[in-house]
């Protein structure tokens, strides 16, 4: 699947580029690029907190991503894909059983740059923010954890709307070619936050891990070990890329 998401960026920034060198007559920048990413508030965390329903357990890692920049007067406008994926292992209760997990973010995402360019330097900061959609995948294996089956166990495919900012700086290396250095911090979502029951003829812990649930659990005063996602979750994240940025 990665090899599948590269040469779409491969494809996307080709595309993008040679649209921008057959009108001069407008700023068009396109490239691509990756860097890292890391969880922050709720989709941070450990495996046991996975189990607990506390957080996503889930540690930093990668990020792929195209990029576009057009040029209008003083305002840039961006557009961005990003594929992130996340992992992490370990214990679902201190000395028992094991959980791996992996979870996989696609964000389309869109808005406004404001430039602040330094005289007569190679270097230009600049300021952006944007809204986003997030598609999300991924899937958690069990193995001797208490209550739920072993085996591998796919996430149910969601979406979200969210937000974000970033700063970063554009380094140029001839009339074509620039750096993109960024930084963004990305809400992924802040909204339709929604509880998700996979198997609803049947009423198992299982379920709780099989969709995104970032929402409560309506059934939670039911008590027991089948419902313990107890309170709201937000999906946060922090990536830092390097883009390679072709175009006027």
């Amino acid at each position: 699947m990665k090899f599948h998401w590269i040469s779409t960026f491969v494809f996307f920034a080709i595309f993008l580029f040679s649209v921008s060198t057959a009108d001069a007559q407008i700023s068009l920048q396109a490239g691509i690029g990756g860097g890292m990413v890391s969880p922050l508030s709720d989709y941070s965390g450990t495996t046991q907190d996975f189990y607990s329903g506390k957080n996503y357990g889930l540690s930093s890692g990668y990020i792929l991503h195209a990029k576009a920049r057009l040029g209008l007067l003083a305002l840039n406008v961006f557009a961005q894909i990003d594929y992130s994926s996340l992992s992490n292992e370990g214990e679902s209760e201190p000395g028992k059983g094991r959980i791996d997990l992996t979870q996989n973010v696609l964000s389309i995402k869109a808005g406004p740059e404001f430039s602040l360019g330094l005289p007569l330097l190679p270097i230009k900061p600049y300021l952006n923010a944007f809204i986003s959609f997030n598609s999300f995948s991924g899937e958690t294996i069990f193995n001797g954890v208490a209550k739920v089956p072993s085996g591998t166990h796919k996430l149910e495919p969601a979406s979200r709307i969210g937000a974000g900012g970033g700063i970063g700086a554009i380094i140029n290396f001839g009339p074509m070619m620039k750096l993109d250095l960024g930084i963004q911090y990305n809400m992924l979502n802040l909204f339709r936050k929604t509880w998700g029951d996979a198997n609803p003829a049947k009423d198992q812990r299982l379920d709780s891990y099989l969709s995104l649930n970032d929402e409560k659990d309506p059934l939670i005063n039911l008590g027991g070990d089948e419902h313990f996602i107890s309170a709201t979750r937000s999906i946060n994240t922090l990536q830092i890329t390097a883009t390679l940025m072709f175009g006027l």
